[in-house]
């Protein structure tokens, strides 16, 4: 006969499980969607300003060469900072989830 508590705590872990790897999956794409609106940001910045001073200061459309020019490297820059940023937070995350695994498996005597 089986007993029903191990059943139980199984379909409790496993439970757990579904939800951590769910919580994993969408932190992983909020990363992926941060990190492409970091890179879009700078570059609509860019051709706001652009716009700006070609209407507003009458300058020639020349001048939004330089300034997409600048809006892409800085968004790729931001980008990159930011998914570096995002890897240390999910390294600190991993390591906090084996410490509580080793003392869990300490507590249980394993």
């Amino acid at each position: 006969m089986v007993d029903r508590n191990i059943l139980s705590s199984n379909g409790k872990e496993s439970e757990a499980r579904v939800v951590r790897e769910t919580y994993s999956a969408l932190y992983a794409i909020n990363i992926v969607f941060q990190a492409i609106f970091t890179l879009l940001w700078q570059i609509g910045l860019a051709l706001f300003v652009g716009y700006a001073l070609v209407e507003w200061a009458s300058l020639s459309e020349w001048v939004y060469v330089p300034l997409i020019l600048l809006g892409v490297i800085s968004g790729f820059v931001s980008m990159i900072k930011f998914i570096l940023t995002a890897m240390k937070s999910l390294d600190r995350i991993e390591e906090e989830r084996r410490a509580k695994i080793k003392q869990r498996e300490k507590k249980n005597g394993k």
